[in-house]
């Protein structure tokens, strides 16, 4: 087995003590954090299925499609800092909250972690374009690499399902964790400590 990065083994060695901000974290606080984040999650991912709505369900043109918080704000969704911001709160909140898992629940949320590492690469890449004041592909607006085969309202939506799907599958686990699983945790977040998942 190759050895482990020092950068990796210094990160879990901090998660592993419940006297760090991160152990704390992934330790005592791992269900109240984990709480607020899928908050975060779900808030975010309902925006983009009620835009769908909108455009599909309702009708609308894609410009007034903005969601519900964007009817009221609307440079909410038009503004590439905003969702680059968000994959970036995405990306490190999984990250962060990464060490708290074990087992099968390690092995999704891991799952979700990658593919929204590149759902940030995504974004960093409109964001990008924005600040340079240059597209690519020569396209009119702000294009993405997918986006240039999948409209962006769409893409973006698959995205964050993409992400969701992994991360309730690892939560499934964490919740209900295998006795083996369950003895390696560190937080008070399994439903039923010594549960047997399939």
């Amino acid at each position: 087995m190759p050895p482990v990065p020092e950068s990796a083994h210094n990160m879990r060695r901090m998660a592993n003590t419940t006297d760090t901000f991160l152990g704390k974290l992934n330790g005592p606080w791992h269900k109240r954090t984990l709480q607020v984040f899928l908050i975060i999650v779900l808030a975010h991912w309902a925006e983009h299925l009620v835009q769908a709505y909108q455009v599909y369900v309702l009708g609308w043109p894609l410009h007034q499609a903005r969601g519900a918080l964007g009817q009221e704000f609307p440079w909410l969704v038009h503004s590439e800092v905003l969702h680059y911001g968000y994959a970036l709160i995405m990306l490190v909140g999984i990250w962060t909250l990464l060490p708290g898992f074990v087992g099968r629940a390690r092995t999704w949320w891991l799952a979700a972690l990658v593919i929204q590492f590149w759902h940030h690469i995504e974004h960093a890449l409109l964001q990008g374009q924005v600040i340079a004041g240059r597209t690519l592909f020569g396209a009119a607006a702000p294009t993405s690499i997918l986006q240039l085969w999948i409209p962006r309202l769409e893409l973006h939506l698959f995205y964050n399902s993409l992400v969701f799907v992994p991360m309730v599958v690892a939560m499934y686990y964490h919740l209900l964790p295998s006795a083996p699983d369950a003895a390696g945790m560190r937080c008070g977040c399994a439903l039923r400590p010594n549960s047997a998942t399939i």
